[in-house]
């Protein structure tokens, strides 16, 4: 049987918030949701909250789609369950890729510029940079993003649980371990510090390219880059391979602060982190 070139996925995102003692009030922002994008289509989304709440929707500065929503009675829990249906295509060739006197004169004169700069999160040292203006001497844009990527995943060990949401790429670096997050943020750094414009992806990886249809397989949302050569192109570092049709893209940012898929504020005392659980079932 051939495979099929589109692909449907359902994505359920739970994210539970048991409090030490109940929340007298709490303001949230949700970016759960997919784009819509060339390559994918979501045919369906929601978000749900529990203690059912009203909610609403706007498009942030960044470009992606953000759900609020206040809790004003006490609460001892909070569980917020994103639901989504997305048709995801292979990705086409890149484009050609251009000069970096190209790319230099276009990142001048655009809002490129804001993804060619450092961040707090994204800020290394100029001999980390340097490091990688060797590794990638004579090469390319493209050329050039994946000699990068192997710089950062041949020092930074892929170990779950060994940095945290606030982890800065530099640290990591140093480290010698981290996640997805860290890897998008040391190679988002590294690239702008070469000069090639860098955006953080926020999204979903389906962690079977060939999952059984219908069967729910477990997996966690996923980080990873785009790189403007021409157009954007993306690339997942932690993978070593470019984005394609087992990539859903919620957010774009400079950093994970931009695209943070929950965050808020609550009156009330400090609780433990929240359990996150995320599931993808391939339909089609």
């Amino acid at each position: 049987m051939s495979t099929p070139v589109t692909r449907r996925l359902r994505i359920r995102h739970t994210t539970r918030v048991s409090y030490a003692q109940a929340a007298v009030s709490s303001h949230n922002e949700v970016r759960m949701t997919p784009l819509t994008l060339p390559g994918q289509t979501t045919l369906d989304a929601r978000v749900t909250v529990n203690p059912t709440t009203p909610t609403w929707s706007y498009w942030d500065y960044w470009g992606t789609q953000v759900t609020g929503f206040d809790l004003m009675e006490p609460h001892e829990d909070l569980t917020i369950t994103a639901s989504s249906l997305v048709e995801t295509a292979p990705p086409g060739p890149p484009t050609p890729a251009p000069t970096w006197a190209e790319v230099a004169r276009t990142t001048a004169n655009s809002r490129l510029l804001e993804y060619a700069s450092p961040t707090t999160r994204t800020t290394v040292t100029q001999e980390l940079v340097e490091r990688a203006r060797t590794a990638s001497t004579g090469l390319d844009p493209h050329e050039t993003a994946v000699a990068v990527s192997s710089l950062v995943t041949d020092q930074v060990s892929y170990i779950p649980g060994a940095t945290g949401v606030n982890t800065g790429a530099m640290e990591a670096w140093e480290q010698g371990a981290g996640v997805c997050q860290d890897i998008a943020h040391l190679t988002a750094a590294l690239l702008r510090g070469l000069g090639l414009p860098t955006r953080y992806v926020s999204g979903y990886l389906h962690p079977e390219r060939e999952a059984e249809l219908h069967r729910p397989v477990a997996g966690q949302s996923h980080a990873w880059i785009e790189y403007w050569a021409g157009d954007w192109t993306g690339y997942d570092p932690t993978n070593s391979t470019r984005a394609d049709e087992s990539h859903v893209v919620v957010g774009r940012g400079r950093d994970y602060d931009d695209v943070t898929p929950h965050k808020g504020i609550y009156r009330g005392v400090a609780g433990g982190p929240p359990e996150v659980t995320v599931e993808f079932t391939r339909v089609a």
